[in-house]
């Protein structure tokens, strides 16, 4: 069982988070984030000796993703080479894999980003294997990565565009990663605003799809869903943007 990481909360009496607003004005606004998802890293592979250690990147997921909505996560093998070869001794570096974030996707809370994590994971899983797991320039997710991911702990479905992408972490793994999430709670206090810019910059007539929990979707302008949440009054969640994780 994963050793309980949490750290004390005190308010001012204004309902603000004193640890966290101490973080903010120090200077160390990212970094308690990015380390609480390398814990998180950390946590799957104890479960999970075969996932690989990696770079984790916290970035902008939707510049560029207007016509496929925000991108919640990607994993990519062998991107970053350490500087600790000896050249003259004929060594190479090591090679890591890198792990993206997408910010605007931490809105979401700290339970679905752990759902991020364990996808990306499964892909990782799939490249230690020499297993092809998706096609399509990556974006199609197929059977193999669907067993890959249910063997991590999450459940997948089926969407017509990417595959077996969707995810949801059902309570068994909510459960089993219970202080994972707890940390990623405390540390998560931030998300990015989404933005459109690359081929659906300009066209404020087609704003990315807005989904909710049951699956209607609306198309509503950035500026104005910045504005607060708009619920589904049939289900009672709020539409948000639609979301890849590849």
């Amino acid at each position: 069982m994963p050793q309980t990481r949490t750290r004390p909360q005190t308010t001012d009496g204004s309902g603000i988070d004193a640890d966290a607003s101490t973080e903010q004005t120090s200077g160390r606004i990212s970094t308690p984030m990015v380390a609480a998802l390398e814990q998180a890293w950390a946590d799957i592979r104890t479960r999970h000796p075969e996932v690989p250690p990696v770079v984790m990147v916290l970035g902008a997921g939707s510049i560029g993703s207007a016509a496929a909505g925000l991108k919640l996560g990607h994993f990519a093998a062998m991107r970053w080479h350490t500087d600790h070869a000896d050249a003259a001794a004929g060594e190479q570096g090591e090679q890591l894999a890198e792990v993206f974030v997408g910010g605007e996707g931490l809105r979401r809370g700290a339970a679905d980003v752990l759902g991020t994590l364990l996808h990306e994971a499964a892909h990782a899983l799939a490249h230690m294997r020499g297993i092809k797991d998706t096609s399509r320039q990556g974006r199609w997710h197929n059977a193999r990565f669907k067993a890959l991911a249910e063997e991590l702990g999450i459940e997948v479905s089926k969407d017509p565009r990417i595959g077996w992408s969707s995810t949801t972490l059902p309570a068994a793994t909510r459960e089993a990663y219970a202080d994972t999430i707890n940390v990623l709670g405390a540390a998560l206090r931030l998300y990015r605003a989404a933005e459109i810019t690359g081929a659906g910059a300009g066209k404020t007539s087609s704003p990315p799809p807005c989904v909710c929990d049951c699956g209607r979707r609306i198309r509503v302008a950035p500026s104005v869903l910045a504005l607060g949440s708009i619920r589904c009054g049939v289900c009672g969640t709020g539409f948000v943007p639609d979301e890849v994780q590849s």
